[in-house]
Order: structure tokens, then sequence, then C-alpha cells
């Protein structure tokens, strides 16, 4: 059975400082240039993508009707702190 292509070349402009970078670390750690900049593009994925992700969800849970008004969740506090539990 052959095995499917588990990846995808991509063409892309880099700074010149950044690739320099790249190489510098490539060399270093002896990985390829690939191999770092994917590890980066993860790094990324797991943070700043993350968060925008959560928000791509968080719109879609809003125009699914998928929400608490505001001010009945204020409310449901104001209730809660004044010992009247909802």
């Amino acid at each position: 059975m052959p095995r499917a292509n588990m990846s995808e070349s991509v063409t892309l402009r880099i700074p010149v400082e950044v690739l320099s970078d790249i190489e510098a670390i490539a060399n270093a750690t002896e990985r390829s240039r690939s191999y770092i900049i994917v590890r980066a593009l993860k790094t990324y994925l797991l943070n700043e993508g993350a968060d925008i992700f959560t928000a791509i969800k968080g719109r879609e849970q809003i125009a699914a009707g998928e929400y608490e008004d505001m001010d009945d969740v204020i409310a449901d506090m104001d209730r809660i702190i004044a010992g009247k539990v909802a």
C-alpha cells in the first residue's frame, strides 16, 4: 500500500535576517531549514494561532445562538452574591 504524502511544498519569501537566523539554528542543531521552520510554525499555532482558533469558534457559537446575555449573567451574579441563589 503506497504511503500518502504527509507534507506539501510551499513557496514563501522570508526576510534575509530571518533566514540567516534559521540557517544558523539549523546548522547548530544539525537539522534542516524545513525542520526549523515547521517547528516555528507549530509553536505559532500553539500560541497565537490557538487564540485565533478560539475566536473563530466563539464567533461560530454566537452565530449559532450559543451564548449568554451579559446582563443576565451579571443579574445572576448579583443574586448569588446577595444570597438568593438562582
